[in-house]
Parts: C-alpha cells; structure tokens; sequence
C-alpha cells in the first residue's frame, strides 16, 4: 500500500518518523508492506535521507493510481478541502489530524468518502494521541451518548494550572506557555477558546448523528479568568479548567457551550493538569468513562494517523459507524434557554448582597478575597443569568466576575 503525505510540518514529520521506526509492527498489523511514495511541501528538505519522496505539485498524487491513502496534515480548510475532496473523488483513502476541517467539513467529505467505498478518518483531529474517535462509534457503540465534558486544549489546560499552583495572572502564565513552546506567538485560537470548539463539535455531531457547526456554539476563552476566580474556585471546592460539553437534554435538545467552568474536585476532570487532555463520556450503559492523555504533540498526534493509516488499510470499503449527516441546527438548545448555575463575585457591601439575594433567591456563599464576596447561584437559564446580572450592574453592584459550575 502506498502513501502520500500533505505536509511537512510537526505532524507530517512525526508521521515518517513513526511508520520509519515502527514499520516492521505496522506492516504486521496493516497486513501488507507500506511505503511512503509522495510527500507533499513548498519547502525543500535536501538534507533528509528520503528527500527524494518531496513533490510540489499535488496533481502528481492526484493523478497516481497507486497512491492508496493520503494522509492530510496541512491544517486550515484550504487548500485541504480540495485536496482531500480530489483524492476521495479519486477513491482514495483519506487521514487527517485536521480539526479545522472536520468541524468545517466533516459531514460533506464523510458523504462524498461513502459515495466512493472509501474511507475518511480523523482520530487524531480531536485527542491527538488519546484515542476518543473509535471508541465513540465503535466501543462505546452500544450506548446513547447523554453527555461528553472535555478538557481538550492542552494550551489553555497548561495556563490554568499554573494560575492555580503557581499563583500567576493569566499574562505571566501565558508567556511561560509561550516560552515552552506550548502556546504560539499569536495564541487566541487556544486561549479564545477556538480549539476547543471546534473539538467539541466533531465529538457532538459523531456521538449525536448530525454536523454541529463551530458557529453555533458560544464559546468563551479563559482571558478574563483572574487569581481571584481561581481563589474563590479553591475555597468552593474545585478548579476552573475550560470545558468543551455537549448535553442531551430531556426534551431530546442539545446543550453545547465551550466555557472556563468550575469542575467539583469529586469530577475526575479537576485533577486534568499540565499540558494533559481529559475528555468525559457519559454513556446510558456505561456510565462515565474517562479518556486521558497529551492530546498534542508530534509523536502522540502521528501515532494517532498512522493508526488510521492501518485501519484503511484493513477496511473493506467505508466503515459505516464512522458518519453523521449534515446539520441545520434545529436540535440545539437555544443558547439563552440552556440550563446553568454559576460561581459570581461581586465587590463587597450590604447593598451588593441584598440585591443579589432579591435577584437570585438561596444561593451557597462562597469565601473571596479580602473586599469581595461571592456566591453560587440557584440553577437557571443562560438568558435569565446575563439578565439579572446586567441588572445588579444597573443598580450600581459591581459583578467582578462569573464561572459557570459543570454540571455532572
């Protein structure tokens, strides 16, 4: 079987690197010998042993009948939709890690793969090397999926933790993430949220069976989390992490939101720290069940391709359980009407607590910082928690900040 690779970069080179050092247990495993044919990439790498495998054209794979599977790993929706889009067109196996084009694109090329006998696939679009795709539509398969709870940037994982242990601001702990080398120069993808989302959408439309697109979905980042909400989140109990969650609601509808959220330290999730990933499933069979690991990565991320690689390999023609139809957005929860319960702090005196007890009825108080009191409130609806906020703004209460409470 013959391979073409479209990309060079971290990923692209992890997955030579793999199928190089493992080759001998992959072609075990694929049940055949497996040869990269084509690399494709702008740049030159004159220096590496299998320079000779670049091409700059990709009308050379398009157009090779021996090429079986390419594995997609530019990232961004172009030029890679066209590219994969051809190659399927062609009947040829696509692999990706590309999150931006699955969340974008995925029940489009699921289809147009269908249509060809072939197969498209993406584990490591979500989890990077935590496998999370093939245990949702194939070892968790006997279940109705209720609810998905996912900590799945390692970026934004790997700030918070250094605000809850090292006591930093936000902007201190993003520089060192910068410095590491874990967050890019420009990082609001990850710290605006992005990532995440669009991570949640492929595991929502995957375990709910119709494209949930990234527009749909409110997302908060984790810039306005302060050492004071991560104070109030340790005397409360727990710890903020920035949660992608899907819920299957009782009227059939779905909940999704991607928000910093305050996790109970009873939640195997709260103890998710560092760079790790941790991603909650809830199944009506199973219960929860709890995938953890480095969801990034060059080496845990192409190890999650070159297993794809395998089972294209292997199939015989598509694999059904591996598809949702495409989405209008009827069955999402409307954004104001989703159920909520929220951690709030305001500026301390008797004016602030009385209203906010008017306004929001019992309520669990919470020990803040000098100055500040804070408090839990009942549950409600998102609509009804931003309106009587604004109304504690419009009777001059002075809201310092807000995290939602994960429901478990």
């Amino acid at each position: 079987m013959k391979i073409a690779i479209l990309g060079h970069g971290v990923v692209g080179s992890g997955v030579v690197e793999v199928l190089t050092t493992n080759r001998s247990g992959i072609e075990k495993k694929a049940g055949c010998p497996v040869e990269i044919k084509y690399i494709l990439d702008r740049k030159d790498f004159p220096d590496l042993p299998y320079s000779h495998l670049f091409v700059k054209d990709f009308e050379v794979i398009a157009a090779d009948p021996e090429v079986d599977v390419v594995v997609e790993v530019m990232g961004g929706v172009e030029p890679a939709f066209t590219f994969v889009s051809r190659s399927l067109s062609a009947g040829k196996n696509v692999v990706t890690s590309n999150k931006e084009l699955v969340a974008a694109k995925g029940a489009e090329l699921l289809a147009l793969a269908a249509r060809h006998n072939v197969n498209f696939l993406f584990e490591a679009s979500v989890g990077g090397g935590i496998p999370i795709i093939k245990p949702l539509h194939l070892c968790l398969g006997a279940n109705e999926i209720t609810a998905i709870a996912g900590i799945l940037n390692g970026t934004t994982n790997f700030i918070l933790t250094k605000m809850i242990r090292g006591k930093m601001a936000f902007e201190e702990a993003l520089a060192l993430a910068q410095q590491l080398g874990y967050a890019e120069r420009d990082p609001s993808a990850d710290v605006e949220g992005h990532d995440a989302c669009r991570k949640i959408c492929i595991l929502a439309s995957l375990a709910f069976g119709s494209h949930i697109y990234p527009q749909w979905v409110h997302t908060e980042g984790i810039t306005a989390i302060t050492p004071d909400d991560v104070a109030c989140a340790a005397a409360w109990g727990g710890a903020i992490k920035l949660i992608g969650q899907a819920r299957l609601l009782e009227d059939d509808k779905l909940a999704i939101l991607v928000s910093p959220a305050l996790v109970s330290r009873d939640s195997q999730l709260s103890t998710v720290d560092d760079v790790y990933n941790g991603i909650l499933v809830r199944g009506n069979a199973t219960g929860d069940v709890m995938f953890y690991g480095k969801g990034a990565g060059k080496l845990p991320t192409a190890s999650a391709v070159v297993s794809d690689i395998i089972d294209a390999i292997r199939a015989e023609g598509t694999i059904h359980t591996l598809q949702w139809k495409d989405g209008d957005g009827s069955r999402l929860e409307p954004f104001e009407e989703c159920p909520v319960s929220a951690l709030v702090r305001l500026e301390s005196s008797n004016q602030a607590t009385a209203k906010f007890h008017v306004l929001f009825g019992d309520a669990v108080s919470v020990t803040a910082p000098k100055g500040q009191v804070a408090f839990v409130t009942p549950r409600t609806t998102e609509g009804e928690l931003a309106r009587k906020l604004d109304a504690l703004r419009e009777n001059d209460v002075k809201v310092l900040g807000m995290v939602r409470v994960l429901e478990e």
